[in-house]
């Protein structure tokens, strides 16, 4: 089993990522007669979680691994912009491979960063793949969106900020791509806070992580296209994750391309959030379940804001 030590990893990233902050939801604790509260990572560095595994990963690379350079994936541009405000930060060069359908913002922003930017064709987990080959091929260090335990110890500090926030924190809704986020959060919290539920979330359109979990095994899983980018994709064949997630999470739920929408509309509309289609997975998620959390301390963890214009459109559409 992976070992994460997230607590060390705060400290590490302290001076360099924003600690975001939890904010209480009225409609939704209305919802579930509970106490809901969002974390805001929309307001990360680079409007997404991402600056927090990148950052770490970076910072724990030898003097010479760093001077080599490092190269990265990433499927909807999250991490990759990450990385590249992370190597921009730390003088390392950068580069990242994203699949040929990224949206042309999420590009732009990248290479003002001064990152490298090579598209692949196809599947999301065909740019990790290549991006994986080129980084053994030229002697550079590959900074994996998530199958990496550095990264996923950076993840994880978003568990360590929760408790600090929050007197009582019941459980904790995330969505779910490769896995690297919620099995930092789940593994910090398993280890400080036990009694808190760990929920996966996942777009019906785009389970993959979740049939690998059923099938107990990294098979590949046919996906549909999603509001929630961020999380497509399939996973690498040794995926650490996957034991990772079957270890710490207590829940799992499946939401449809409508609910996700709806969440997005119900954060912009009544919280003020207008959020990327990540983000409104676990939203969706909550909404489906909420009767179940009754009288407990909720937190849903709002992970970016990079919102296309398309479905920024749709969102705020009356």
């Amino acid at each position: 089993m992976v070992m994460l030590d997230c607590a060390a990893a705060e400290r590490r990233i302290r001076p360099h990522v924003i600690e975001t902050p939890v904010v209480r939801s009225g409609s939704l604790s209305a919802r579930s007669r509970g106490q809901v509260y969002l974390k805001l990572e929309n307001l990360q560095e680079t409007g997404s979680f991402k600056p927090r595994g990148a950052t770490h990963k970076l910072l724990s690379l030898t003097p010479a691994q760093a001077a080599s350079g490092v190269v990265a994936a990433s499927s909807g541009g999250n991490h990759a912009l990450a990385v590249a405000a992370a190597a921009a930060r730390l003088g390392i060069a950068a580069e990242v491979f994203v699949p040929s359908a990224i949206d042309p913002a999420q590009r732009e922003k990248i290479e003002r960063l001064g990152a490298k930017v090579t598209l692949v064709g196809g599947d999301p987990l065909l740019a990790e793949q290549t991006a994986r080959r080129e980084g053994e091929r030229s002697g550079r260090e590959y900074a994996s969106p998530y199958n990496d335990p550095a990264v996923i110890a950076g993840q994880g500090t978003i568990g360590v900020e929760l408790l600090r926030q929050l007197l009582r924190l019941d459980a904790v809704f995330v969505a779910v791509g490769g896995g690297g986020l919620i099995g930092g959060i789940g593994t910090h919290l398993k280890a400080a806070s036990p009694t808190t539920e760990i929920v996966g979330c996942w777009p019906r359109n785009s389970p993959a992580l979740y049939e690998c979990l059923r099938a107990g095994r990294v098979i590949q899983v046919e996906e549909q296209p999603t509001l929630s980018v961020s999380t497509a994709g399939g996973l690498e064949d040794e995926a650490i994750t996957l034991p990772l997630c079957r270890k710490v999470i207590d829940r799992s739920v499946l939401v449809s391309e409508e609910e996700i929408l709806e969440a997005l509309r119900g954060l912009y509309r009544e919280d003020g959030q207008l959020v990327e289609g990540a983000a409104g997975v676990p939203v969706a998620a909550f909404r489906q379940v909420a009767t179940d959390y009754a009288n407990k301390t909720v937190a849903i963890v709002l992970c970016g804001a990079n919102v296309s214009p398309a479905i920024a459109a749709m969102i705020t559409a009356s």
